[in-house]
C-alpha cells in the first residue's frame, strides 16, 4: 500500500516537470516510508527548480541518513544486550552451580 507521504512526493516530482518514470522510481521505490517522504518533501518545497541530479543527489543524502539511523539503533541494541549479560550473566547460567 502506498503511503499518502509518498504519493505527495509523486505529485510534487510531476508538478516540478520531472519524468514520471523518475517521479514513480524515487517516490515509490526509495523514498517509500513516511520518513524519507517526508525529507524529500521539505527539499522539493525549499527548492523552486531543482535539476534531475539535485533531486537525485538528495535523495541518496536521505537514504545515507536513514542508514545511518538504522545502523545506530542497532548498535544501541546490541550494547544494551552486552549491558545485560555484564549485569546479570547469561540466561540460563546459575553461577551457584560451580
Amino acid at each position: 500500500m502506498i503511503s499518502e507521504k509518498c504519493a505527495e512526493v509523486y505529485k510534487e516530482l510531476l508538478a516540478k516537470g520531472f519524468q514520471e518514470s523518475l517521479c514513480r522510481e524515487i517516490a515509490y521505490k526509495y523514498v517509500n516510508t513516511d520518513y524519507t517522504a517526508t525529507r524529500m518533501l521539505g527539499y522539493l518545497y525549499r527548492r523552486s527548480d531543482p535539476t534531475e541530479e539535485e533531486v537525485v543527489d538528495e535523495m541518496i543524502a536521505i537514504l545515507s541518513d536513514r542508514d545511518r539511523i538504522v545502523q545506530k539503533h542497532r548498535l544501541e541494541e546490541a550494547q544494551a544486550a552486552m549491558n545485560q549479560v555484564i549485569r546479570e550473566g547469561l540466561p540460563g547460567r546459575n553461577d551457584e552451580d560451580e
